[in-house]
């Protein structure tokens, strides 16, 4: 008989490529009719690159989340109600981390499911901060301080200024009840967060404006000792694996502004199912497996994956082998916020964080930086022509 074979598309990092072949490789030998080929790309091209176009060719889709509204929309992924049990799904909503299930709901049908958790958390080095001569920040107040020392590094390019916009309009706003609405927050909100957030990045190196994530990661780790501490950057638990760089990192939950921990902007994967997949069978009985509690905490962990399911965030064995990066900013992940996911969201997220630099660069035209980020808001959502 000929083996039936899946096509799947990822993402280009340890955290998403190992992982999903070292899963489909155990799959296959239990299940030698079926051969599953992954390819990934990158890290710019998973956050930006049209999930219509990738669904054309794709079984199965590690997407972003904020694809979630035009993938309902446009059909162009699969409902997995339609095709999945209904306890698995029941199961998957209850036990998945923080809002990461939720993220992936839309217009009443779950489109993807949440295999990957992440979302921005403290991180830093223990040979160089963390002591009772040089503590760890708790509070804005102290993360400020510190910054003044110069030895604080955050990831600013332009997307990442946006999401951190969002992480501190919904710690003001004390969640997203009043955002996303006619505006993206109400006016004092939104100053007070583009306020702080410059505060913070002009106490930074400018080469902040310049990094992603994973150079956060790859800065913080290497041989340097410019920089300690990273307030929030969305985690990458292997670097926090012995081995995996040259100085283990550390992780932590994000610091207190006023009474509230940060509400940080959720991240992650899921793992969703093209409409033109053939093999529905096949292609859930696989997806099944990948998602499910064991496999997160073994095969998918060991391989350099980041669960999404919440018992492996509390497994000891995951702990003891990440430096305790899942038990240890798990509080922060639980408080999560969620970004805007609706049809049309995609335009707002690849330009806003280029309306934003002007302003956290020079400090100039703070009312009319907001207004041109609301008018680009307005017009993702079809609010005004």
């Amino acid at each position: 008989m000929a083996a039936i074979e899946l096509h799947g598309m990822t993402w280009d990092h340890s955290r998403g490529y190992p992982c999903m072949v070292a899963v489909s490789q155990r799959y296959e030998e239990l299940h030698p009719h079926v051969k599953i080929h992954w390819e990934k790309r990158s890290l710019a091209d998973f956050e930006n690159q049209p999930v219509g176009e990738l669904a054309k060719r794709y079984d199965m889709l590690v997407i972003d989340h904020p694809w979630t509204g035009f993938g309902a929309a446009s059909g162009v992924l699969r409902p997995l109600e339609d095709i999945f049990p209904a306890e698995y799904l029941a199961d998957q909503a209850a036990h998945s981390t923080g809002a990461s299930y939720r993220s992936y709901t839309m217009g009443g049908h779950q489109l993807a499911l949440p295999i990957d958790g992440a979302t921005p958390i403290a991180l830093y080095r223990e040979d160089l901060i963390g002591t009772a001569e040089h503590p760890l920040p708790t509070t804005w107040q102290e993360l400020i301080a510190l910054a003044k020392s110069g030895e604080v590094i955050v990831a600013a390019a332009p997307l990442y200024t946006l999401l951190d916009f969002f992480m501190m309009c919904a710690t003001i706003a004390g969640g997203e009840e009043t955002l996303y609405q006619e505006k993206i927050a109400p006016d004092e909100v939104a100053r007070e967060a583009l306020e702080r957030q410059r505060e913070l990045l002009t106490l930074c190196d400018p080469i902040a404006f310049e990094i992603n994530p994973i150079q956060v990661h790859e800065m913080l780790s290497g041989e340097q000792k410019k920089f300690t501490y990273c307030p929030f950057v969305f985690g990458y638990s292997n670097y926090c694996r012995p081995g995996y760089s040259t100085h283990q990192l550390k992780a932590h939950n994000v610091v207190r502004y006023g009474e509230s921990m940060l509400k940080t902007t959720l991240g992650g994967t899921g793992l969703a199912i093209s409409s033109k997949c053939e093999h529905l069978r096949e292609t859930v009985d696989f997806c099944q497996y990948a998602a499910s509690e064991t496999i997160q905490k073994t095969i998918f962990f060991d391989a350099g994956g980041q669960p999404g399911y919440r018992a492996a965030w509390l497994d000891p064995a995951v702990n003891r082998r990440s430096n305790g990066f899942f038990a240890d900013t798990l509080e922060t992940m639980e408080q999560a916020s969620m970004r805007p996911r609706y049809n049309g969201y995609m335009q707002l997220q690849d330009n806003g964080g280029t309306v934003l630099r002007e302003y956290l660069m020079t400090g100039r035209d703070l009312t009319g930086t907001l207004e041109r980020l609301n008018t680009l808001y307005r017009k993702s959502r079809g609010l005004q022509g």
